[in-house]
């Protein structure tokens, strides 16, 4: 079999590292997640650590060329017929197309799963998972659900136009999410 190429893409809270855990934990797929990425530099005392940590605690998503330099250095840096999860990397359109591209170039198949969730959901779980996480963008649901409708449903639209993008009902129980992500990938 070719190598698979995940992405998992969605609002803020959607289950996107949830579903990414667990069907690393189905495939033994490695997981290259840009939020983690992003978190570990804005705990560092730099000017980019800095920047970094100013914009998600405004609730901000990043450049999309600082998020297509860690992609780009995940991609290129994979042995040769390994597959892959990617979680966040998708986000904004720039991001989309350099995806698009950067895969045709290697050949290399792909499929973006998106997690579907409402506004009202998205609210609900963030407020939940930020009594739990700390982490600093859950403080920020408005301004995250605005980022996401600014610029990720272009990037959805880049990846239906491309026929690569599978919508998958986020507001099931993680197990039927998890069920429903391994029928579209057609792995039981």
């Amino acid at each position: 079999m070719s190598p698979r190429t995940v992405f998992f893409i969605g609002k803020p809270g959607c289950g996107k590292g949830t579903q990414a855990k667990l069907l690393a934990k189905k495939t033994g797929w490695p997981i290259l997640a840009s939020g983690d990425q992003f978190r570990l530099i804005a705990k560092e005392d730099t000017a980019v650590g800095r920047k970094v940590k100013e914009e998600m605690e405004q609730g901000l998503l990043a450049p999309h060329w600082f998020a297509m330099y860690l992609y780009q250095r995940a991609l290129f840096s994979l042995p040769e017929g390994e597959s892959v999860i990617f979680d966040g990397f998708n986000r904004k359109e720039p991001e989309a197309q350099l995806i698009v591209d950067s895969l045709k170039w290697l050949n290399r198949p792909f499929v973006v799963l998106n997690i579907e969730v409402s506004d009202e959901e998205v609210t609900r779980r963030l407020a939940n998972r930020q009594k739990n996480s700390g982490r600093m963008d859950d403080h920020f649901v408005e301004e995250r659900i605005a980022e996401f409708n600014t610029y990720t449903i272009k990037a959805l639209e880049i990846f239906k136009e491309m026929k690569v993008l599978v919508e998958i009902n986020g507001e099931q129980s993680p197990e039927e999410v998890a069920a429903e992500v391994l029928r579209a990938l057609t792995i039981s």
